[in-house]
């Protein structure tokens, strides 16, 4: 197998900006576009390829194929024939609302078969004085809970973080959250669309309707402890893989290179998500069997290394920043 590039799904939101097009080197005349789906398995959104033999295939129909060598044996026997992470770019011209993610068991239980969703934030870009809210600041209650939603205070309870470019938020399912105007973040998480939206400041969605609110649903998946810091603390350093996020459902490292690196993959049993988030190069993929797949990659792109490779190599063109998740 080879790397596989996709077709962006691109999302209009009412809060949506117009970075998103000119950050990946695309047209369009479509206005707000909030989300860049790059990989995906969520139904009715699903990504097909637009690169090498296998163009206009669905990634759902890949792995139903040939699950174990796109994902892994491992991932496969642990996930199933789902691929299991959703992968975007989000431009908020505005602030998004104010929402919180079940945990597995919790989504389940309230629609069977449903998976919750734990996710990460990667700052792309940032405008001055753009913020990003994660977590609780002090004790509550769900009852004090419903008050603030009530009265219009549960942003005063919350962190609220002035964020710059490679700054990173992990978020775990139960994490009350929003993004802030004027953020541009690269956004893993689970195969999941769930969402429990808590507070939207009052604003009508693209239909000229209030938004659908989900209150009692958030008030028993929010997880009330409260942390002394919500940001993920990491040293970046040039050339050198960093890891940033290592959970259950995913691991996410950073290279920052200005030279050629490489990652064995050997052991690994996982496919790898890689965006470039910054500069440009070429990707070069070593399979198991032999064959070398070189492909250009540039800012806004985003490629799926396939479990069979072997090795791959970043070639940066200048400089080159790029995200590496997999599963372990």
């Amino acid at each position: 197998m080879y790397p596989l590039k996709f077709k962006p799904y691109l999302c209009e939101k009412v809060w949506g900006g117009e970075k998103i097009a000119p950050f990946k080197g695309i047209f369009t005349t479509r206005n707000r576009i909030g989300e860049s789906w790059e990989i995906s398995a969520v139904e009715g959104h699903v990504s097909v390829v637009e690169n090498g033999p296998l163009a206009g295939k669905s990634l759902t129909d890949i792995m139903k194929e040939n699950g174990a060598e796109l994902a892994g044996k491992k991932v496969v026997a642990k996930t199933g024939t789902e691929f299991p992470l959703l992968i975007k770019f989000i431009d908020a011209k505005q602030d998004l609302s104010v929402q919180v993610h079940p945990t597995d068991e919790l989504a389940a239980r309230i629609a069977p078969g449903q998976k919750g969703k734990t996710e990460m934030w990667y700052v792309v870009g940032a405008d001055k004085g753009a913020k990003l809210l994660s977590g609780l600041t002090q004790e509550i209650t769900p009852e004090e809970y419903e008050e603030k939603v009530n009265d219009n205070t549960i942003t005063d309870v919350l962190g609220h973080y002035q964020v710059h470019p490679g700054d990173v938020f992990f978020l775990p399912a139960g994490r009350i959250h929003a993004i802030g105007a004027g953020s541009f973040v690269a956004e893993i998480q689970q195969t999941s669309d769930i969402t429990y939206r808590i507070y939207d400041y009052g604003r009508l969605g693209l239909d000229g309707k209030p938004r659908e609110l989900h209150l009692e649903k958030a008030k028993e998946a929010i997880d009330y402890s409260v942390y002394p810091d919500y940001r993920t603390n990491y040293t970046p350093t040039k050339n050198v893989e960093t890891q940033l996020v290592s959970c259950k459902y995913f691991t996410t490292n950073l290279f920052d290179l200005d030279k050629m690196v490489s990652k064995n993959l050997s052991a690994l049993d996982s496919f790898v998500v890689v965006m470039c988030v910054s500069g440009k190069g070429d990707l070069v993929d070593n399979e198991g069997d032999g064959s070398v797949h070189r492909l250009q990659l540039k800012q806004g792109e985003t490629v799926l290394v396939p479990a069979t490779s072997s090795t791959i190599e970043f070639h940066p063109d200048g400089n080159m920043t790029c995200l590496a998740s997999f599963i372990e």
